[in-house]
């Protein structure tokens, strides 16, 4: 499983933001947000890079945690 910091995700918008880029890659991923310790958990098939990327892409930074 793949756990990241995502240091400017604050609400549930941001949450409803990175699912659906997450999903992007891959429809099947399933993720687990917390969002007092900033952090997402995502169990995929797709490439860390692939995930992060996408995180990425949709206008957040993300690191492995």
């Amino acid at each position: 499983m793949l756990k990241l910091n995502v240091p400017d995700m604050s609400c549930n918008h941001c949450v409803s933001v990175i699912s659906a880029a997450v999903k992007s890659v891959d429809s099947t991923a399933r993720l687990e947000f917390d969002l007092a310790q900033r952090q997402v958990k995502v169990e995929t098939t797709a490439t860390d890079e692939a995930i992060q990327a996408a995180i990425e892409e949709a206008g957040y930074t993300s690191k492995a945690a």
